[in-house]
């Protein structure tokens, strides 16, 4: 069965979604892959253990990858929201992240635009860490597809 297509118009302000993520090794690796930050702290461990670093300091964007709306619930199950771009990103580190931390990403739909044929949906963003520690707070506005004219009817 296809996945039903969700649009702009079925969300409301105040919509939360929550996720978890294991910042394991592999995810600092494949970071490292992607970016092309060949930078010791990100992947060795033993020049982060002479610095007296607990492990591995995650990249600040391999955090904010963690808030990516298709990891969290929003996308899953039968339904999947049609997502036609990200217009614009912000966010604040606060805290450090490290290898084996446990990550608790969160989207909170904050706004709801309407336009003519599309909607920008904007979403505050939040990591928190296994201590309940903000890790990372931000926004994501992106564009989202709005049912056509004929399906509304």
């Amino acid at each position: 069965m296809l996945p039903q297509h969700l649009t702009v118009e079925i969300f409301c302000s105040g919509d939360g979604y929550q996720f978890v993520a294991h910042e394991r090794k592999a995810l600092f690796y494949a970071f490292q892959l992607v970016s092309g930050d060949n930078w010791p702290l990100h992947y060795d461990m033993e020049y982060c253990k002479s610095l007296g670093l607990p492990g591995l300091l995650a990249h600040g964007y391999q955090v904010l990858a963690q808030t990516a709306p298709g990891a969290s619930d929003m996308s899953r199950g039968d339904t999947e929201i049609r997502i036609l771009g990200m217009l614009e990103t912000s966010a604040e580190f606060l805290k450090v992240v490290y290898s084996g931390d446990t990550l608790y990403p969160a989207l909170e739909i904050i706004e709801l635009i309407e336009q003519n044929t599309t909607g920008v949906m904007v979403l505050r963003t939040s990591v928190h860490n296994q201590k309940d520690e903000l890790c990372l707070e931000g926004e994501l506005r992106m564009l989202d597809a709005k049912r056509s004219r004929e399906a509304a009817a």
